[in-house]
């Protein structure tokens, strides 16, 4: 029987969308960096029937190995729902492809559904500018980490080449 740790393996063995999306119509971001989890979700729009759907979705995660499996599943989820739909979902739908994940792990179902509450409330005005992938502190998910100071200072990024 497959268990929930199966699963998250076999979504990292695969992970879907992941990466920066250049033409993104918006994009979230949860996290902290005094902990080390982060999570930054981009979502493409088009219309159909005359309603917004979500037609692509992308992640990127410095964090454990359940936070990318749920936005790996996530980001498959969120292809052809409308918006009202995405709004409706919870950490427990976005993370249910899993199973159950132990109560330590629920943040990571959070994070995700964090990312996306904040993508989406970045789109209310309608499509925000397209984001570029850069190396600008503060405009990556790795430069979030370095443009905020730590207070405990037991966190160290480094960028491996």
């Amino acid at each position: 029987m497959e268990t929930t740790e199966d699963r998250i393996q076999a979504a990292l063995a695969n992970p879907q969308n992941m990466g920066e999306m250049a033409d993104a119509d918006a994009v979230g971001t949860v996290g902290n960096p005094e902990c080390g989890d982060m999570v930054r979700m981009w979502l493409k729009f088009t219309e159909k029937d005359g309603k917004k759907i979500i037609d692509r979705a992308s992640f990127q995660s410095f964090g454990c190995q359940t936070a990318i499996a749920v936005a790996s599943l996530a980001t498959e989820m969120l292809k052809g729902k409308t918006v009202a739909e995405a709004r409706d979902l919870n950490s427990a739908d976005l993370s249910a492809p899993l199973g159950p994940l132990p109560p330590m792990k629920l943040h990571c179902g959070d994070m995700v559904e964090g990312a996306l509450r904040e993508a989406l409330k970045a789109d209310q005005g309608g499509p925000a500018a397209p984001t570029e992938p850069s190396p600008v502190i503060g405009e990556t998910l790795l430069g979030s980490f370095q443009a905020k100071p730590l207070k405990s200072g037991k966190l160290k990024v480094v960028k491996l080449d």
